[in-house]
């Protein structure tokens, strides 16, 4: 029989050897490297009024974009941008040191964006309505009766008119607004929303899911592609009962800021003695060829109401009968054309994604984890600091690239830690990464982090995190629900597959080059988008909960022999 002595050292023994071996566990070790202090210490930093909040293209991203490489840089990982000759930093190099000088990888991809905006030239919108032998043209006033958003180029035309409903169509719901018109060369007018906005209880609502706030701007975003794919050249946007106002000030109809706004913002978020200004920073990607794109216009009331008299087109009517019977009315309206003039005034800017790498052993097997760090900006005094949105993704980013140079293991796959840039601007830096990665084919897996540190107000306990991911991967979230029983994270994961997953944010642009993706995002609140999103406001247990999540499930993505979709 063994004595109770000996009993006691072989237990402590054991017990000694488990917690070695427990240590020396690369996943854990990684993730002892995820702290709050550290999520905190950097998430103040990164959200605080010094970054000007991040505005592609301004000194406040480039500010925020050297912090991130500073980061990278001391967690080690390896540079993964654009190829750069060293600076001699202004001294005269020696005989022959230039030559023998190779340029080397730097931690960021420089995007030529192109700066657009309404010139100083004559902005004018016309209607012109043709009956018999007559033709009247109406002229309106910019600013007042409409405002526009230009093409990338100054434009002059005059086009028919089609009146497209919500100019949206989806397959979940069997709807089409452009089926049986063609809208090819044509300005197309619309109503801002989507089918059963307006009714919470139709069918329309609850199949889209519009209660959910990001999947209905994912639907709203993707109006305006859709229009292009079809070759209308411009949009005339009109209010509707469902649509929602966006923006950071107060405006009047068609867009125009109203010029004798009260001086006392009665707000959540602003009360103060002069407007509160808006960008007028308007940038995309750099083309190869010319691509005009749209104008998009908006209009008061007065114009819109005239533009589909005698259309036997009744707006509120409307609304009502796609919310309940789900069927278009689009037409083209006859006589109708509209006359369109514009200036744009444009030039090139630069902006960067920040791109860091940890080597694996099959460097022909990419994964890529981003987050965008871009926001707002800062104008007229008054800063978007954006703590939420997009600092807790951008530190989540960070951190995981901490962790997994804490394993002390080099990964079966390359991991790509990217922040992006122009999110914001249309998802335009995470679309430039993948369209310039090469080869293409080594893309194979992307999770994306957005808005990861609220909670809604129905979380009280702070553990609901929602996860969209790629329905022919189920080992996604079966990866991810492993992660969050096993290390016992606590986190309720609330799951929405799709085909090509959007949702207006980063994953996107993968997503639709047919990559894998699992995007996390934690709630939609009030303070989206508004100066009010501060640092105060988050939630950092639960923001280290779903950064830990994030890395346990890339960890065992990345040591997989392959991410293989089902059958």
């Amino acid at each position: 029989m063994v004595s109770r002595k000996l009993f006691t050292a072989l237990f402590a023994f054991l017990l000694l050897s488990t917690a070695a071996i427990a240590q020396t566990n690369p996943a854990e070790k990684g993730l002892a490297a995820i702290t709050r202090e550290a999520v905190q210490a950097q998430l103040e930093f990164l959200s605080s009024d010094w970054m000007e909040w991040r505005e592609t293209s301004t000194k406040g991203e480039f500010i925020s974009g050297d912090y991130i490489a500073s980061i990278f840089k001391l967690y080690g990982l390896k540079p993964a941008g654009d190829l750069a000759m060293p600076s001699f930093s202004g001294r005269r190099p020696a005989a022959g040191q230039r030559a023998s000088v190779q340029p080397s990888r730097t931690y960021f991809q420089n995007i030529p964006f192109v700066q657009a905006e309404p010139g100083s030239g004559e902005q004018i919108f016309a209607l012109i309505e043709k009956e018999w032998a007559s033709e009247k043209k109406l002229f309106f006033t910019y600013g007042s009766d409409f405002s526009l958003t230009p093409a990338s180029v100054g434009v002059e035309y005059t086009a028919p008119v089609v009146f497209v409903g919500y100019g949206f169509k989806s397959d979940v719901i069997n709807y089409d607004d452009f089926k049986g018109i063609d809208v090819k060369g044509k300005i197309i007018i619309r109503l801002s929303g989507l089918p059963g906005l307006s009714d919470p209880n139709s069918e329309a609502y609850k199949k889209l899911e519009l209660g959910d706030v990001q999947k209905r701007m994912a639907l709203t975003r993707g109006k305006n592609e859709i229009a292009q794919k079809l070759g209308a050249i411009g949009v005339i946007e009109i209010a509707s009962a469902g649509g929602v106002q966006t923006g950071r000030g107060a405006r009047g109809f068609g867009g125009a800021q109203y010029a004798n706004y009260p001086i006392r913002y009665n707000t959540p978020y602003y009360e103060g003695e002069t407007r509160m200004p808006s960008s007028t920073l308007r940038v995309s990607l750099p083309e190869d060829s010319l691509r005009l794109g749209m104008t998009t216009l908006s209009v008061s009331p007065k114009i819109s109401t005239h533009i589909l008299k005698e259309s036997g087109i009744n707006v509120e009517e409307f609304e009502k009968n796609v919310a309940a019977k789900m069927k278009p009315a689009s037409r083209e309206l006859k006589g109708k054309y509209i006359y369109l003039k514009t200036s744009v005034k444009s030039k090139t800017v630069l902006g960067r994604n920040v791109v860091g790498m940890i080597e694996g052993e099959n460097p022909n097997e990419v994964v890529v984890i981003g987050a965008h760090y871009d926001h707002m900006g800062m104008y007229g005094g008054y800063i978007w600091n954006g703590a939420d949105d997009n600092a807790s993704g951008t530190v989540g980013v960070m951190t995981i690239a901490k962790a997994v140079m804490a394993t002390g293991v080099k990964p079966k796959k390359t991991i790509i830690f990217a922040a992006w840039t122009g999110e914001e601007k249309g998802l335009l830096g995470s679309r430039y990464f993948v369209q310039k990665f090469e080869p293409a084919q080594n893309l194979k897996l992307n999770l994306n982090y957005d808005m990861i540190s609220r909670n809604t107000p129905a979380d009280t306990a702070g553990i609901e995190v929602g996860i969209q991911y790629s329905e022919k991967y189920p080992l996604l979230k079966e990866t991810v629900e492993k992660a969050n029983k096993n290390y016992n994270i606590g986190m309720k994961l609330n799951f929405r597959a799709s085909l090509r997953p959007t949702g207006g944010s980063d994953f996107a642009s993968f997503s639709a080059k047919d990559i894998p993706v699992y995007g996390f995002m934690a709630a939609m609140h009030d303070d989206y988008h508004q100066i009010s999103d501060h640092v105060e406001k988050v939630d950092f247990k639960k923001m280290t909960n779903i950064i830990k999540l994030g890395y346990l499930a890339i960890w065992d993505l990345a040591n997989m022999d392959k991410i293989e979709p089902v059958k």
